[in-house]
């Protein structure tokens, strides 16, 4: 039985090779995909709730779960939808995307698709705000494996990744006002949490999180680290990043909260499973692809021991 039970949509993912416009990489990714092969390659014992195609991009996205040793018993295939994906362009700002996901096998996602038995078993629960976005009935999962995991009282792991061009700021914040009273451990990057909160402050927006009924809050500032709240009259830690030569940090957050949900699992502090995972996110950006990139467990700790 899975510790961590994960919801959410996966996608195919496409690329361009700075060197070669026009020219691109094959890849895998997703948001919650991310997370759950970060979480396993860490050593956690991790399960997937989505839906795929019936096509080559979700076969292989099965055999990638699979190799990871990844639960893929509520995984639904779809033979009417496709498996949605994106494209990853890198420019010196960073990186955009465009995607190919409207009417994608995992945006029917529904209440129908959580086995709440399994949830109330994990130890661990995680979605996110693209979830929520892509459907209402995905939202609907989302509230029925939250309602599940809290009414056993299993831990809840709810990551923003708020997409514009997924739907507005109200929108997105009147789900967020329904799922941080049920989240234990709140993921927010600070460009997600400065558009969904209006402030600019980092303690503020932190205390607008907790405000919201959030428990724990780890505030992604990417190459500045993370702050880490219990919502204690303490001030948040500061926990800095590693410095790396990064080259593409897509799925980079994804990571960094899969890997310190898989330490949490493993009885870390807060803040030692932020360190952990801000070493996993630093592997992570030194490689293209989302989850080609992600570390193992070896690989982080051989290079944490590196960095005493």
């Amino acid at each position: 039985m899975p510790d961590i039970l994960s919801l959410g949509e996966p996608l195919w993912e496409m690329s361009e090779i700075p060197s070669e416009p026009g020219k691109y990489l094959l890849g895998y990714g997703g948001d919650t995909a991310n997370f759950c092969v970060a979480a396993a390659r860490q050593g956690a014992h991790v399960g997937y709730i989505t839906r795929v195609g019936s096509d080559s991009f979700g076969d292989t996205l099965r055999a990638i779960w699979d190799e990871e040793n990844i639960d893929c018993s509520q995984v639904e295939i779809d033979e009417r939808a496709m498996t949605g994906g994106y494209f990853v362009h890198h420019n010196v700002s960073g990186h955009s995307f465009q995607y190919a996901r409207a009417g994608s096998a995992a945006s029917k996602l529904s209440a129908q698709s959580v086995n709440v038995e399994r949830a109330r078993r994990a130890k661990f629960v995680h979605s996110s705000g693209i979830t929520q976005a892509i459907s209402e009935s995905a939202r609907e999962a989302v509230a029925a494996l939250f309602d599940a995991a809290r009414s056993a009282s299993v831990s809840t792991v709810f990551d923003s990744n708020y997409r514009p061009r997924l739907w507005s700021i109200p929108a997105a914040r009147s789900a967020l006002a329904w799922i941080l009273p049920r989240t234990d451990y709140f993921f927010p990057s600070i460009e997600d949490a400065e558009a969904l909160s209006g402030l600019e402050d980092r303690r503020a927006i932190i205390d607008w999180a907790h405000q919201l009924g959030a428990k724990n809050v780890l505030l992604k500032l990417g190459a500045d680290g993370v702050l880490v709240s219990d919502g204690s009259s303490l001030p948040p830690q500061h926990v800095f990043a590693f410095h790396v030569d990064a080259i593409d940090a897509t799925g980079a957050g994804d990571c960094f909260a899969g890997a310190t949900v898989a330490r949490l699992l493993a009885g870390d502090s807060l803040h030692a499973a932020a360190r952990y995972g801000c070493a996993a996110a630093a592997l992570a950006t030194t490689q293209y692809g989302a989850i080609a990139s992600i570390p193992t467990r070896e690989q982080v700790t051989t290079f944490l021991q590196s960095r005493v």
